[in-house]
């Protein structure tokens, strides 16, 4: 039986780090703050996958009184994830995000990040959206004091043959 979780993060604005959302690094006066790299999609789709399988969050799995995860890669964070889930039979189907923020403008760089993600999780490009709104001034976010992200994924277990991943098909239980 298909599962679906739901991941949510949010990080504060810094300045002197580099902005980096989806796995890319986007041209901007401020980054986020974060014991990694801070990249709030990957870590909202990281608890959004956890969490369909119900094995725990990302502070789980990665906690930031860590020193290994210092500056950590969250697209490399995701990967081992992604490999989690599979170790445990189940394939990632898709997700879909949805990003708030005031700035910056996102639309130029969702492709790509469409692509990190996709790369990351080893699904199709078409498995992976990526949406941006802004909150109308409302909020911390709206007074942009930082970003925050919400996520969906879909696990479905995978079909195995012979001990070896034959396919990501969804299948009934």
């Amino acid at each position: 039986m298909p599962r679906v979780g739901i991941g949510f993060d949010t990080h504060r604005f810094r300045k002197g780090r580099a902005l980096v959302l989806g796995g890319v690094t986007i041209p901007s006066p401020k980054g986020l703050d974060g014991h990694s790299d801070a990249d709030v999609i990957c870590h909202a789709v990281m608890d959004a996958l956890l969490g369909a399988v119900g094995n725990g969050d990302i502070g789980r799995h990665f906690p930031d009184t860590d020193a290994r995860w210092k500056g950590a890669c969250s697209l490399d964070l995701l990967q081992h994830v992604v490999r989690l889930l599979t170790g445990d039979g189940w394939g990632v189907g898709n997700v879909d995000v949805m990003v708030l923020a005031e700035m910056p403008r996102l639309a130029p760089h969702v492709q790509a990040m469409r692509e990190h993600l996709g790369r990351a999780m080893a699904i199709p490009v078409s498995g992976v959206s990526i949406k941006a709104t802004t909150m109308e001034r409302m909020g911390a976010v709206g007074r942009r004091e930082g970003i925050a992200v919400m996520a969906v994924a879909l696990v479905a277990p995978v079909t195995r043959t012979r001990g070896r991943r034959k396919g990501k098909r969804l299948t009934r239980a």
